[in-house]
């Protein structure tokens, strides 16, 4: 009994499809539907998002070592932008020279995916 319950298990991973290659690597906090942008074909027309998981399948990622990387082996690191203020706070100059500044260092190591601070694409007003 033992045995069969060892072997339909086995058979059930092998078989069953995989709802997401990429979750054992992906980096800590970052969820595959999370929108990393957003479109808007023109003007008050529709918002088309694009997820954690569209981007991955188009840079060809894939696990290796437990490290995400894209198609040429470089390690794939999200970054969380800034700068979606309706009235911006008095130090926004300083955050986004900072973020500026990460984001250098970051792209000599790692292949850089940036993900919007505004996932719904709405206009953001003062």
């Amino acid at each position: 009994m033992f045995c069969n319950l060892i072997l339909s298990l086995s058979l059930w991973a092998v078989l069953a499809p995989s709802t997401c290659k990429f979750c054992a690597c992906l980096q800590k906090g970052v969820q595959p539907a999370e929108v990393v942008s957003v479109r808007v074909k023109k003007p008050g027309g529709a918002v088309r998002p694009t997820t954690v998981s569209e981007v991955l399948k188009q840079i060809k990622a894939y696990c290796k070592r437990g490290k995400l990387v894209d198609a040429h082996g470089k390690e794939i690191y999200f970054y969380r932008m800034a700068g979606c203020w309706g009235n911006p706070p008095a130090d926004y100059q300083e955050i986004l020279q900072r973020q500026s500044k990460e984001l250098q260092k970051l792209r000599k190591h790692y292949h850089v995916i940036e993900m919007t601070c505004n996932p719904s694409g709405e206009q953001i007003s003062e």
